[in-house]
């Protein structure tokens, strides 16, 4: 079983957690942290922009990846949110186990 965490900020508190709560109901997440907080610096349309954000750490199994990114899009407040994966190299087994039953599909 191969798991990733997906990264993506979101504009405030309540939209992180609403987006949240829709992917680990529609099983396309295990689990989803909310950390409030996040202050970004970036360029947008020419400009050095800052905003203060909240980020999700999304936790998935590898094939739900692909619908994943696509309901983060179409749900997201942003026009191009950011979404970025990464394979969990490991750990704890019985985790891992976890996050892929939460996200079978038909259970």
């Amino acid at each position: 079983m191969r798991v990733h965490l997906v990264l993506c900020s979101c504009p405030d508190r309540p939209s992180a957690e609403t987006l949240a709560e829709t992917l680990v109901q529609e099983r396309l997440a295990a689990c989803a942290s909310v950390l409030p907080g996040l202050r970004s610096v970036y360029r947008w349309e020419g400009r050095i922009e800052r905003a203060e954000e909240a980020l999700l750490l999304i936790k998935t199994e590898a094939s739900r990846v692909p619908r994943l990114m696509e309901r983060v899009r179409a749900l997201h407040p942003y026009e191009l949110p950011e979404i970025l994966t990464v394979e969990a190299a490991g750990g704890l087994p019985a985790y891992l186990a976890w996050v892929a039953a939460q996200t079978r599909e038909g259970d």
